[in-house]
């Protein structure tokens, strides 16, 4: 696989499925992003929103080579209602956990983390 093929989970877990070593390292984060929504009419002043997006920073090593992969799980709205909150890392965390699922079928080992309402 070329070097600039390394961009999926699946790339890794096919490698992983065809024998090569793997180290696993996954950071969990929380992003905020302010979004802007500009005035459809002059003199009329631009709204923001802060949203949140839970990603997970999957670290792979393979023969010494470093390549990370990024993944969005969920999104919201900072300042949300605490069952939307519990909602979206909710959804969050099963899906990570499906994705754990994969990468542990194909042999790669790594320590399980998931996101908690206070992310």
């Amino acid at each position: 696989m070329e070097e600039g093929m390394f961009n999926r989970l699946e790339d890794f877990i096919s490698l992983a499925k065809n024998g090569e070593k793997i180290d696993l390292t996954v950071s969990l984060d929380k992003q905020i992003l302010t979004r802007k929504f500009y005035p459809y009419k002059p003199g009329e002043s631009e709204d923001e929103i802060d949203m949140y997006f839970l990603t997970a920073n999957f670290i792979f090593d393979v023969a010494g080579r470093v390549h990370e992969v990024t993944k969005f799980y969920a999104s919201g709205i900072e300042g949300d209602s605490q069952a939307n909150i519990k909602r979206n890392v909710h959804i969050a965390n099963e899906r990570l956990k499906m994705d754990y699922t994969r990468l542990k079928e194909a042999g790669i080992i790594f320590s399980e983390n998931c996101w908690d309402e206070q992310s």
